[in-house]
């Protein structure tokens, strides 16, 4: 990638930044300078419109979204699941946090999907669980630290995954003390955390399966997270959190090509909204990321949106 051009960089930020403004022009057309003589034109630049001008929707957002912004943003559908706890999940507990995702459903149909989260300790519970849910409506999963996705305790629910046509969700970390180039420091993480190793032994043993590892804009080494996936197509990256790096999304495009972003949030509706319309992409790439690329996985399974 080309070294950072600091002009350019204080564009993209003011474009990063400017949807928490919400105004509804940035510049004026013309510049009246102090000795009273007006510069050439500046053409207006309407932060809403253009952000308005794209479909979206969350691949990534974790329990009670705000609404609000989810219409200002004009987010066409959320998907959302439950901040799961790392490693104690039990069936009780896990069907009472998808009974309170299918709530939210009921409360906003049609605009929030709930994800399925089960814990693969529990073989037969979490495909009951996942069966029941699927009925409801729910979509895909929200899977977390219990075990890792290449772990065979999980081949039952991926291949159970598979055969819905769902995605396959899964939080995944890369960053110092947990996997990637920094591997010397304890951070306090369990050793069931999910790496990008791990993620790659899955998705080759299940080519057909469509896994989605969350979420390069967690803070993470996102560089190195892309890079891992560089040669197993059939995981795809969102790049959901407030982590706004100059040149993430870029890079994940550059590794993973454009059909393998995803947009997504994690509640931090405006960093992740800000980080796609400030990118250095075309307007075919960025539609992609928000929208296209997310529901053509959808289709697969026939979940998509019209």
């Amino acid at each position: 990638m080309s070294e950072l051009d600091r002009r350019k960089f204080v564009k993209k930020a003011f474009k990063v930044s400017a949807g928490s403004m919400v105004i509804p022009s940035m510049v004026s057309s013309r510049k009246e300078m102090s000795d009273g003589q007006v510069s050439v034109p500046i053409q207006d630049f309407d932060m809403v419109a253009e952000v308005a001008r794209f479909r979206k929707i969350d691949a990534y957002c974790t329990a009670r979204p705000d609404m609000n912004l989810v219409e200002k943003l004009g987010i066409d559908r959320m998907y959302v699941g439950q901040p799961m706890r790392w490693l104690e999940w039990n069936p009780e507990e896990f069907r009472a946090a998808n009974d309170e995702i299918l709530n939210l459903m009921r409360s906003f149909p049609n605009k929030i999907i709930g994800q399925i989260s089960v814990n693969p300790h529990f073989r037969r519970e979490s495909l009951d669980e996942i069966a029941r849910c699927a009925d409801q409506g729910m979509v895909g999963t929200r899977l977390y630290y219990q075990a890792k996705i290449s772990d065979p305790l999980y081949f039952p629910i991926i291949e159970k995954l598979i055969e819905l046509g769902m995605i396959i969700f899964v939080h995944g970390e890369a960053q110092m003390g947990v996997g990637g180039y920094r591997m010397k420091y304890d951070i306090g993480r369990p050793p069931t955390i999910s790496v990008p190793e791990d993620f790659v032994e899955a998705a080759r043993r299940y080519p057909e399966g469509m896994f989605q590892f969350a979420h390069i804009g967690g803070g993470g080494d996102w560089e190195y997270m892309c890079k891992a996936f560089r040669d197993t197509p059939n995981v795809y990256v969102d790049v959901g959190g407030s982590n706004n790096e100059e040149g993430m999304v870029e890079f994940a495009v550059e590794c993973l090509g454009e059909d393998r972003v995803l947009f997504g949030t994690d509640n931090s509706y405006f960093q992740g909204v800000g980080k796609i319309i400030g990118a250095d992409l075309t307007d075919q790439q960025k539609q992609k990321i928000f929208f296209d690329n997310y529901n053509a996985l959808l289709k697969r399974g026939g979940y998509h949106v019209d």
